[in-house]
């Protein structure tokens, strides 16, 4: 056997032994009772409280419902008081949890130290870094923002710092004590460069990288931190698409990403946002970047916005 010949017969091996991976890999995910297992006292063995940024509506509203339904006491948190004290209402009414109310606007300096303060003496299990803004409701190229400054500072605020700050006033708890979870809520759109969506693709890529090391860190401290990337919800941001087999409701959403909670330190949230995830790495990039691809996504988000009323 000559030199190419076993060039090619390892590199046939390794190829196969590498998609036999990814296949047991994403069988995995289509039976996450099977393979993520979770005990009915899961969540509550982590802590008394859930604390649920950007929980006035969609996804962190869900969670804030799905974590008390689950037995845990809510610290609720968003920048409109009005929306947070119904919502409080509703989950101490449907569950009978306790419910904090905690209005603050995530896109603003130096709110962190009065956050701290009002969250000292709970025993915190799990914290959902939920909350994130969009530069703009309708895409667009980075510098035709009028206003590129101060949406640089909201995004970086909102999107980077708040779950850096969340996760330093909440994470010493949870490693004193030997337990806890973190999600933080990422994007689909984060699995490549995304022209449009520049400023707020990059931001949730970062909490994708950031996620994935701090896990590594304390992963030893009895701690799940992962990130969890969704492709189509129905919310605000969104433009409140209606949901269907590709695009979830925030509360079906919820429902099957805390299936995964175990399942690793990035996930998409459920099978179907999974394979999109995969289908949507193997378009070239070329395809992706192309002026009537990119026009096309821009009329399609504003189409979308106009029928919802958000523009």
């Amino acid at each position: 056997m000559d030199f190419m010949e076993l060039f090619f017969i390892s590199l046939g091996t390794g190829v196969v032994v590498y998609y036999g991976v990814r296949l047991l890999l994403f069988s995995r995910m289509l039976f996450p009772k099977l393979w993520f297992p979770l005990p009915k006292t899961f969540f509550t063995s982590m802590g008394e409280w859930a604390v649920v940024t950007g929980s006035s509506e969609g996804i962190g509203r869900a969670y804030a419902f799905a974590l008390a339904q689950r037995g845990m006491n809510i610290v609720v948190m968003s920048r409109t008081k009005t929306k947070l004290d119904q919502v409080a209402k509703e989950i101490g009414e449907a569950t009978g949890q306790r419910v904090k109310v905690i209005a603050t606007d995530f896109t603003k300096e130096n709110i962190f130290s009065e956050i701290e303060e009002q969250l000292k003496d709970l025993n915190i299990g799990v914290l959902v870094n939920n909350v994130g803004t969009l530069p703009c409701f309708i895409p667009y190229r980075f510098l035709e923002n009028d206003e590129l400054d101060k949406t640089i500072t909201k995004v970086i605020n909102c999107n980077v710092k708040t779950m850096a700050k969340m996760c330093k006033i909440i994470l010493p708890g949870m490693a004193n004590r030997g337990k806890g979870m973190i999600l933080n809520v990422s994007s689909g759109i984060a699995s490549i460069p995304c022209p449009m969506y520049t400023l707020y693709a990059a931001s949730k890529v970062f909490v994708e990288r950031f996620s994935q090391g701090l896990q590594a860190e304390y992963k030893d401290k009895g701690i799940i931190i992962q990130s969890v990337a969704p492709f189509g919800v129905s919310t605000r941001m969104a433009g409140f698409q209606k949901a269907n087999m590709i695009t979830f409701s925030p509360e079906d959403f919820v429902k099957y990403s805390l299936q995964y909670v175990s399942a690793g330190d990035k996930t998409n949230g459920s099978i179907c946002h999974t394979v999109l995830g995969w289908l949507l790495q193997t378009i070239p990039l070329k395809i992706l970047y192309a002026e009537p691809m990119m026009q096309g996504l821009q009329d399609y988000a504003k189409q979308n916005r106009m029928q919802a009323g958000l523009v």
